[in-house]
């Protein structure tokens, strides 16, 4: 176990990467998929279930836990990692994407953005300052920066007016994160799809320096291509010797296009939304276990998967519970996606230490391209 945050680096294949982020509550092999406690737990798992799925890294989310419980009764009660009983390295974003997604009647100054609580419609304050203040409360590992996060497309104007902004309180986070052994800030690069406002935020969060570096405001309705187009350059951007973290990503074929691009961390609520909706992930592609095909399938949802849902369950079941609204349907299907995604990290990894990431991701769309078993 390291006391300090650090980045190993371990091998290249193309812009590939894979390496170790070492913490003092343990190692984070990238490329890393973390999965997203919302509310301070994975939906539908169990903490230990997460980490049987191959996780090393969870994601908290710091406007949700600002509201409820408070940061304050967790810090009360020994912190994230003792409260949700998870004991491993945790990531909080800012809160800042929530407050523009989620809050209502938003005001957003220099200082700033007041807001109403989407749950009682209480009036709150986020500021660079305060998010550093909850997320040292919660005692997360790694810390992020507070910054705005505009929807796409967005006129020019509008872009670069957040990305300032959005570097103003970078440098603030800085000041008021001090100094915290042990304890990571990630700085996010803004800027939208436009080239030259991403080169402008690289330079600023490199003067100001961060122990690694999220691309932000992608994933956010610009769609694959566009958002493709801009890692093409935008992670190149940022220091080799740091961890890169895209920030909400994503299906899996865009995180094999991320990690091809140098992208060595990624969240998402997918694999765990999309199994409650009743949503497969395989290696042929996405499985919908409501569909009336499966009712008589006594197959399992992907042979290969050693998961439980795939190990002790067949589709006809699954499709059973799914639709009759059991419980253990949420609990299989969300076990299933996140083994899934944990799986295809570390075949990614294996794939850049042997060299043949190219190879590797060939194969990946090619057997997605097969699509599903047939009926029976």
């Amino acid at each position: 176990m390291t006391e300090r945050f650090s980045f190993t680096l371990a091998a290249t294949s193309g812009k590939a990467r894979t390496g170790v982020i070492s913490t003092p509550r343990g190692e984070i092999r990238t490329p890393a998929f973390m999965p997203v406690g919302t509310a301070a737990t994975v939906k539908a798992m169990l903490p230990e279930s997460v980490r049987a799925t191959g996780a090393d890294i969870l994601l908290g989310n710091t406007y949700h836990l600002m509201l409820r419980p408070t940061a304050e009764r967790i810090a009360a009660l020994g912190g994230l990692h003792r409260f949700m009983n998870w004991e491993r390295p945790i990531l909080t974003d800012s809160g800042g994407f929530q407050v523009m997604s989620l809050a209502e009647l938003r005001k957003l100054t220099e200082e700033g953005v007041t807001f109403r609580s989407h749950v009682d419609g209480s009036r709150h304050m986020l500021s660079p300052e305060r998010s550093m203040e909850i997320q040292k409360l919660l005692g997360s590992d790694i810390v992020m920066c507070f910054d705005e996060c505009p929807a796409l497309p967005a006129p020019r104007e509008r872009i670069a007016e957040s990305m300032r902004l959005s570097m103003r309180w970078a440098a603030r986070s800085k000041d008021a994160f001090g100094d915290r052994p042990g304890h990571a800030l990630f700085g996010i690069q803004q800027g939208g799809l436009e080239r030259d406002f991403r080169e402008e935020s690289a330079e600023a969060l490199k003067a100001i320096g961060f122990d690694g570096y999220a691309v932000g405001g992608l994933a956010v309705g610009e769609g694959q291509e566009a958002m493709f187009g801009c890692l093409d350059h935008a992670p190149d951007m940022l220091p080799e010797d740091k961890p890169r973290y895209l920030m909400g990503v994503g299906k899996p074929d865009d995180i094999v296009g991320a990690v091809a691009r140098g992208i060595d961390m990624m969240d998402c609520v997918l694999p765990s939304r999309s199994g409650r909706t009743g949503q497969a992930f395989t290696r042929r592609g996405v499985v919908n276990i409501k569909n009336a095909r499966h009712a008589d399938d006594p197959r399992p949802l992907d042979e290969a998967c050693t998961c439980p849902a795939c190990s002790g369950y067949s589709r006809a079941y699954l499709h059973h519970v799914f639709r009759t609204g059991e419980i253990i349907s949420s609990m299989l299907l969300t076990w299933h996606n996140l083994h899934y995604y944990q799986e295809l990290m570390q075949a990614m990894r294996e794939a850049i230490a042997a060299d043949r990431f190219a190879a590797f991701e060939a194969d990946f769309h090619a057997a997605r391209a097969e699509g599903d078993i047939e009926p029976l």
